[in-house]
């Protein structure tokens, strides 16, 4: 089974991220031009956060405030969820269903290294499913 750094180095490391004090409409607007759920929120090489597609929905569209005036600082998570990049797709998949989350960042020690969304563990669980059913078939026919 593959581990969370195998995923990252597949699809490619690069991150995206936004300043606390950015306005919500310019994040919002990354995210659409980077066709991106989620952007890691630094602050002075640090991570200081995570802003989501939900995040926005949730603070801004339903509670009644205005993109354009409001930062990321008002409405990041704070309190981000990592994994190792030894994670095991599985476990991640364990982790991201119980916290209720569909992005999470990969960080060795304070290092973040890439970021993984939900549907890129599912399509990888797919894929592994795929290859154990066509091994078994394979077997069954030998």
């Amino acid at each position: 089974m593959k581990t969370l750094m195998n995923l990252v180095s597949e699809k490619g490391a690069q991150t995206w991220s936004v300043d606390p004090a950015t306005p919500v409409i310019e994040a919002v607007r990354l995210m659409d031009e980077k066709k991106v759920g989620a952007l890691l929120v630094m602050e002075g090489g640090h991570l200081a956060g995570i802003v989501s597609e939900r995040d926005v929905a949730r603070k801004v569209i339903l509670g009644g405030g205005d993109a354009r005036s409001m930062s990321v600082l008002d409405i990041m998570t704070t309190r981000v969820v990592c994994g190792r990049p030894d994670l095991k797709v599985n476990e991640a998949m364990a982790i991201m269903t119980d916290k209720r989350i569909r992005h999470l960042p990969v960080a060795d020690g304070n290092r973040v290294v890439g970021i993984v969304s939900i549907g890129d563990l599912v399509k990888e669980t797919i894929e592994e499913q795929k290859f154990l059913i066509g091994q078994l078939e394979h077997y069954i026919t030998s």
